[in-house]
């Protein structure tokens, strides 16, 4: 499944895009500062970054310099409100692939993100299952086993434990989850985190009520200890 960034401020446009875009079978992360797009391209190394122009936090142009700058190679397609010659230009020079003048129509959106990733080529093969003490995490078929058990997890509570695997050991923020898993949406508050925690120590922990691997930390948020 190839990953798609959505790095994009305005909520709605960023769930539509994101909506649509799964239902074309990608995974899709969104961030809707410019700050917090960087940190996720970093992090999660997408194969493809759609980027809005006028970001608050950090504009869209110094994020593409400084994604460049580290030597991140995955395409990246520019939306812009603007109609101005020179900073389309701009933007490519940058190191942009490509680039779509908002209001734009949904499907040139898909067929340029589908050419984009053809262009870019396959990704690179990687390793698919994670072991984590006695937890298996299969990133390809998106299962979950305990000592070679098979735990049937909700697909929330299995993007959360991959949410959490991909930080290493290190701390996640509540509000971090919420964006990556549920797109920072509204309609999500603490208390839905903590559930969907519980849940997966119920399923995945020898002991729920003293977990060794998903920790709570006070005040912050979550890691996963491996």
């Amino acid at each position: 499944m190839r990953r798609v960034l959505i790095v994009e401020d305005n909520r709605d446009l960023a769930y539509g895009l994101r909506n649509n875009l799964e239902i074309e079978g990608y995974e899709v992360d969104v961030a809707d500062d410019g700050a917090a797009g960087l940190a996720r391209a970093k992090e999660t190394r997408p194969d493809l970054v759609v980027l809005d122009l006028m970001l608050p936090r950090m504009d869209g142009f110094r994020v593409l310099r400084a994604l460049r700058d580290d030597a991140l190679t995955m395409p990246v397609l520019v939306l812009t409100a603007r109609g101005e010659e020179a900073d389309k230009v701009r933007g490519l020079k940058l190191g942009a692939d490509d680039y779509l003048t908002k209001p734009f129509g949904l499907l040139e959106l898909l067929a340029r993100v589908e050419a984009l990733l053809r262009r870019a080529g396959p990704r690179p093969a990687e390793r698919t299952v994670e072991r984590i003490g006695e937890l298996d995490i299969d990133r390809t078929t998106h299962t979950v086993s305990r000592d070679g058990t098979p735990v049937e997890l909700a697909p929330k509570e299995y993007d959360l434990l991959v949410a959490l695997a991909d930080r290493n050991g290190a701390v996640v923020s509540r509000l971090e989850l919420m964006r990556q898993v549920w797109g920072y949406s509204d309609a999500v508050v603490t208390r839905t985190i903590d559930t969907h925690v519980a849940e997966l120590r119920r399923k995945l922990e020898r002991d729920p009520s003293r977990p060794r691997h998903i920790l709570t930390v006070r005040k912050v948020g979550y890691r996963l200890k491996r």
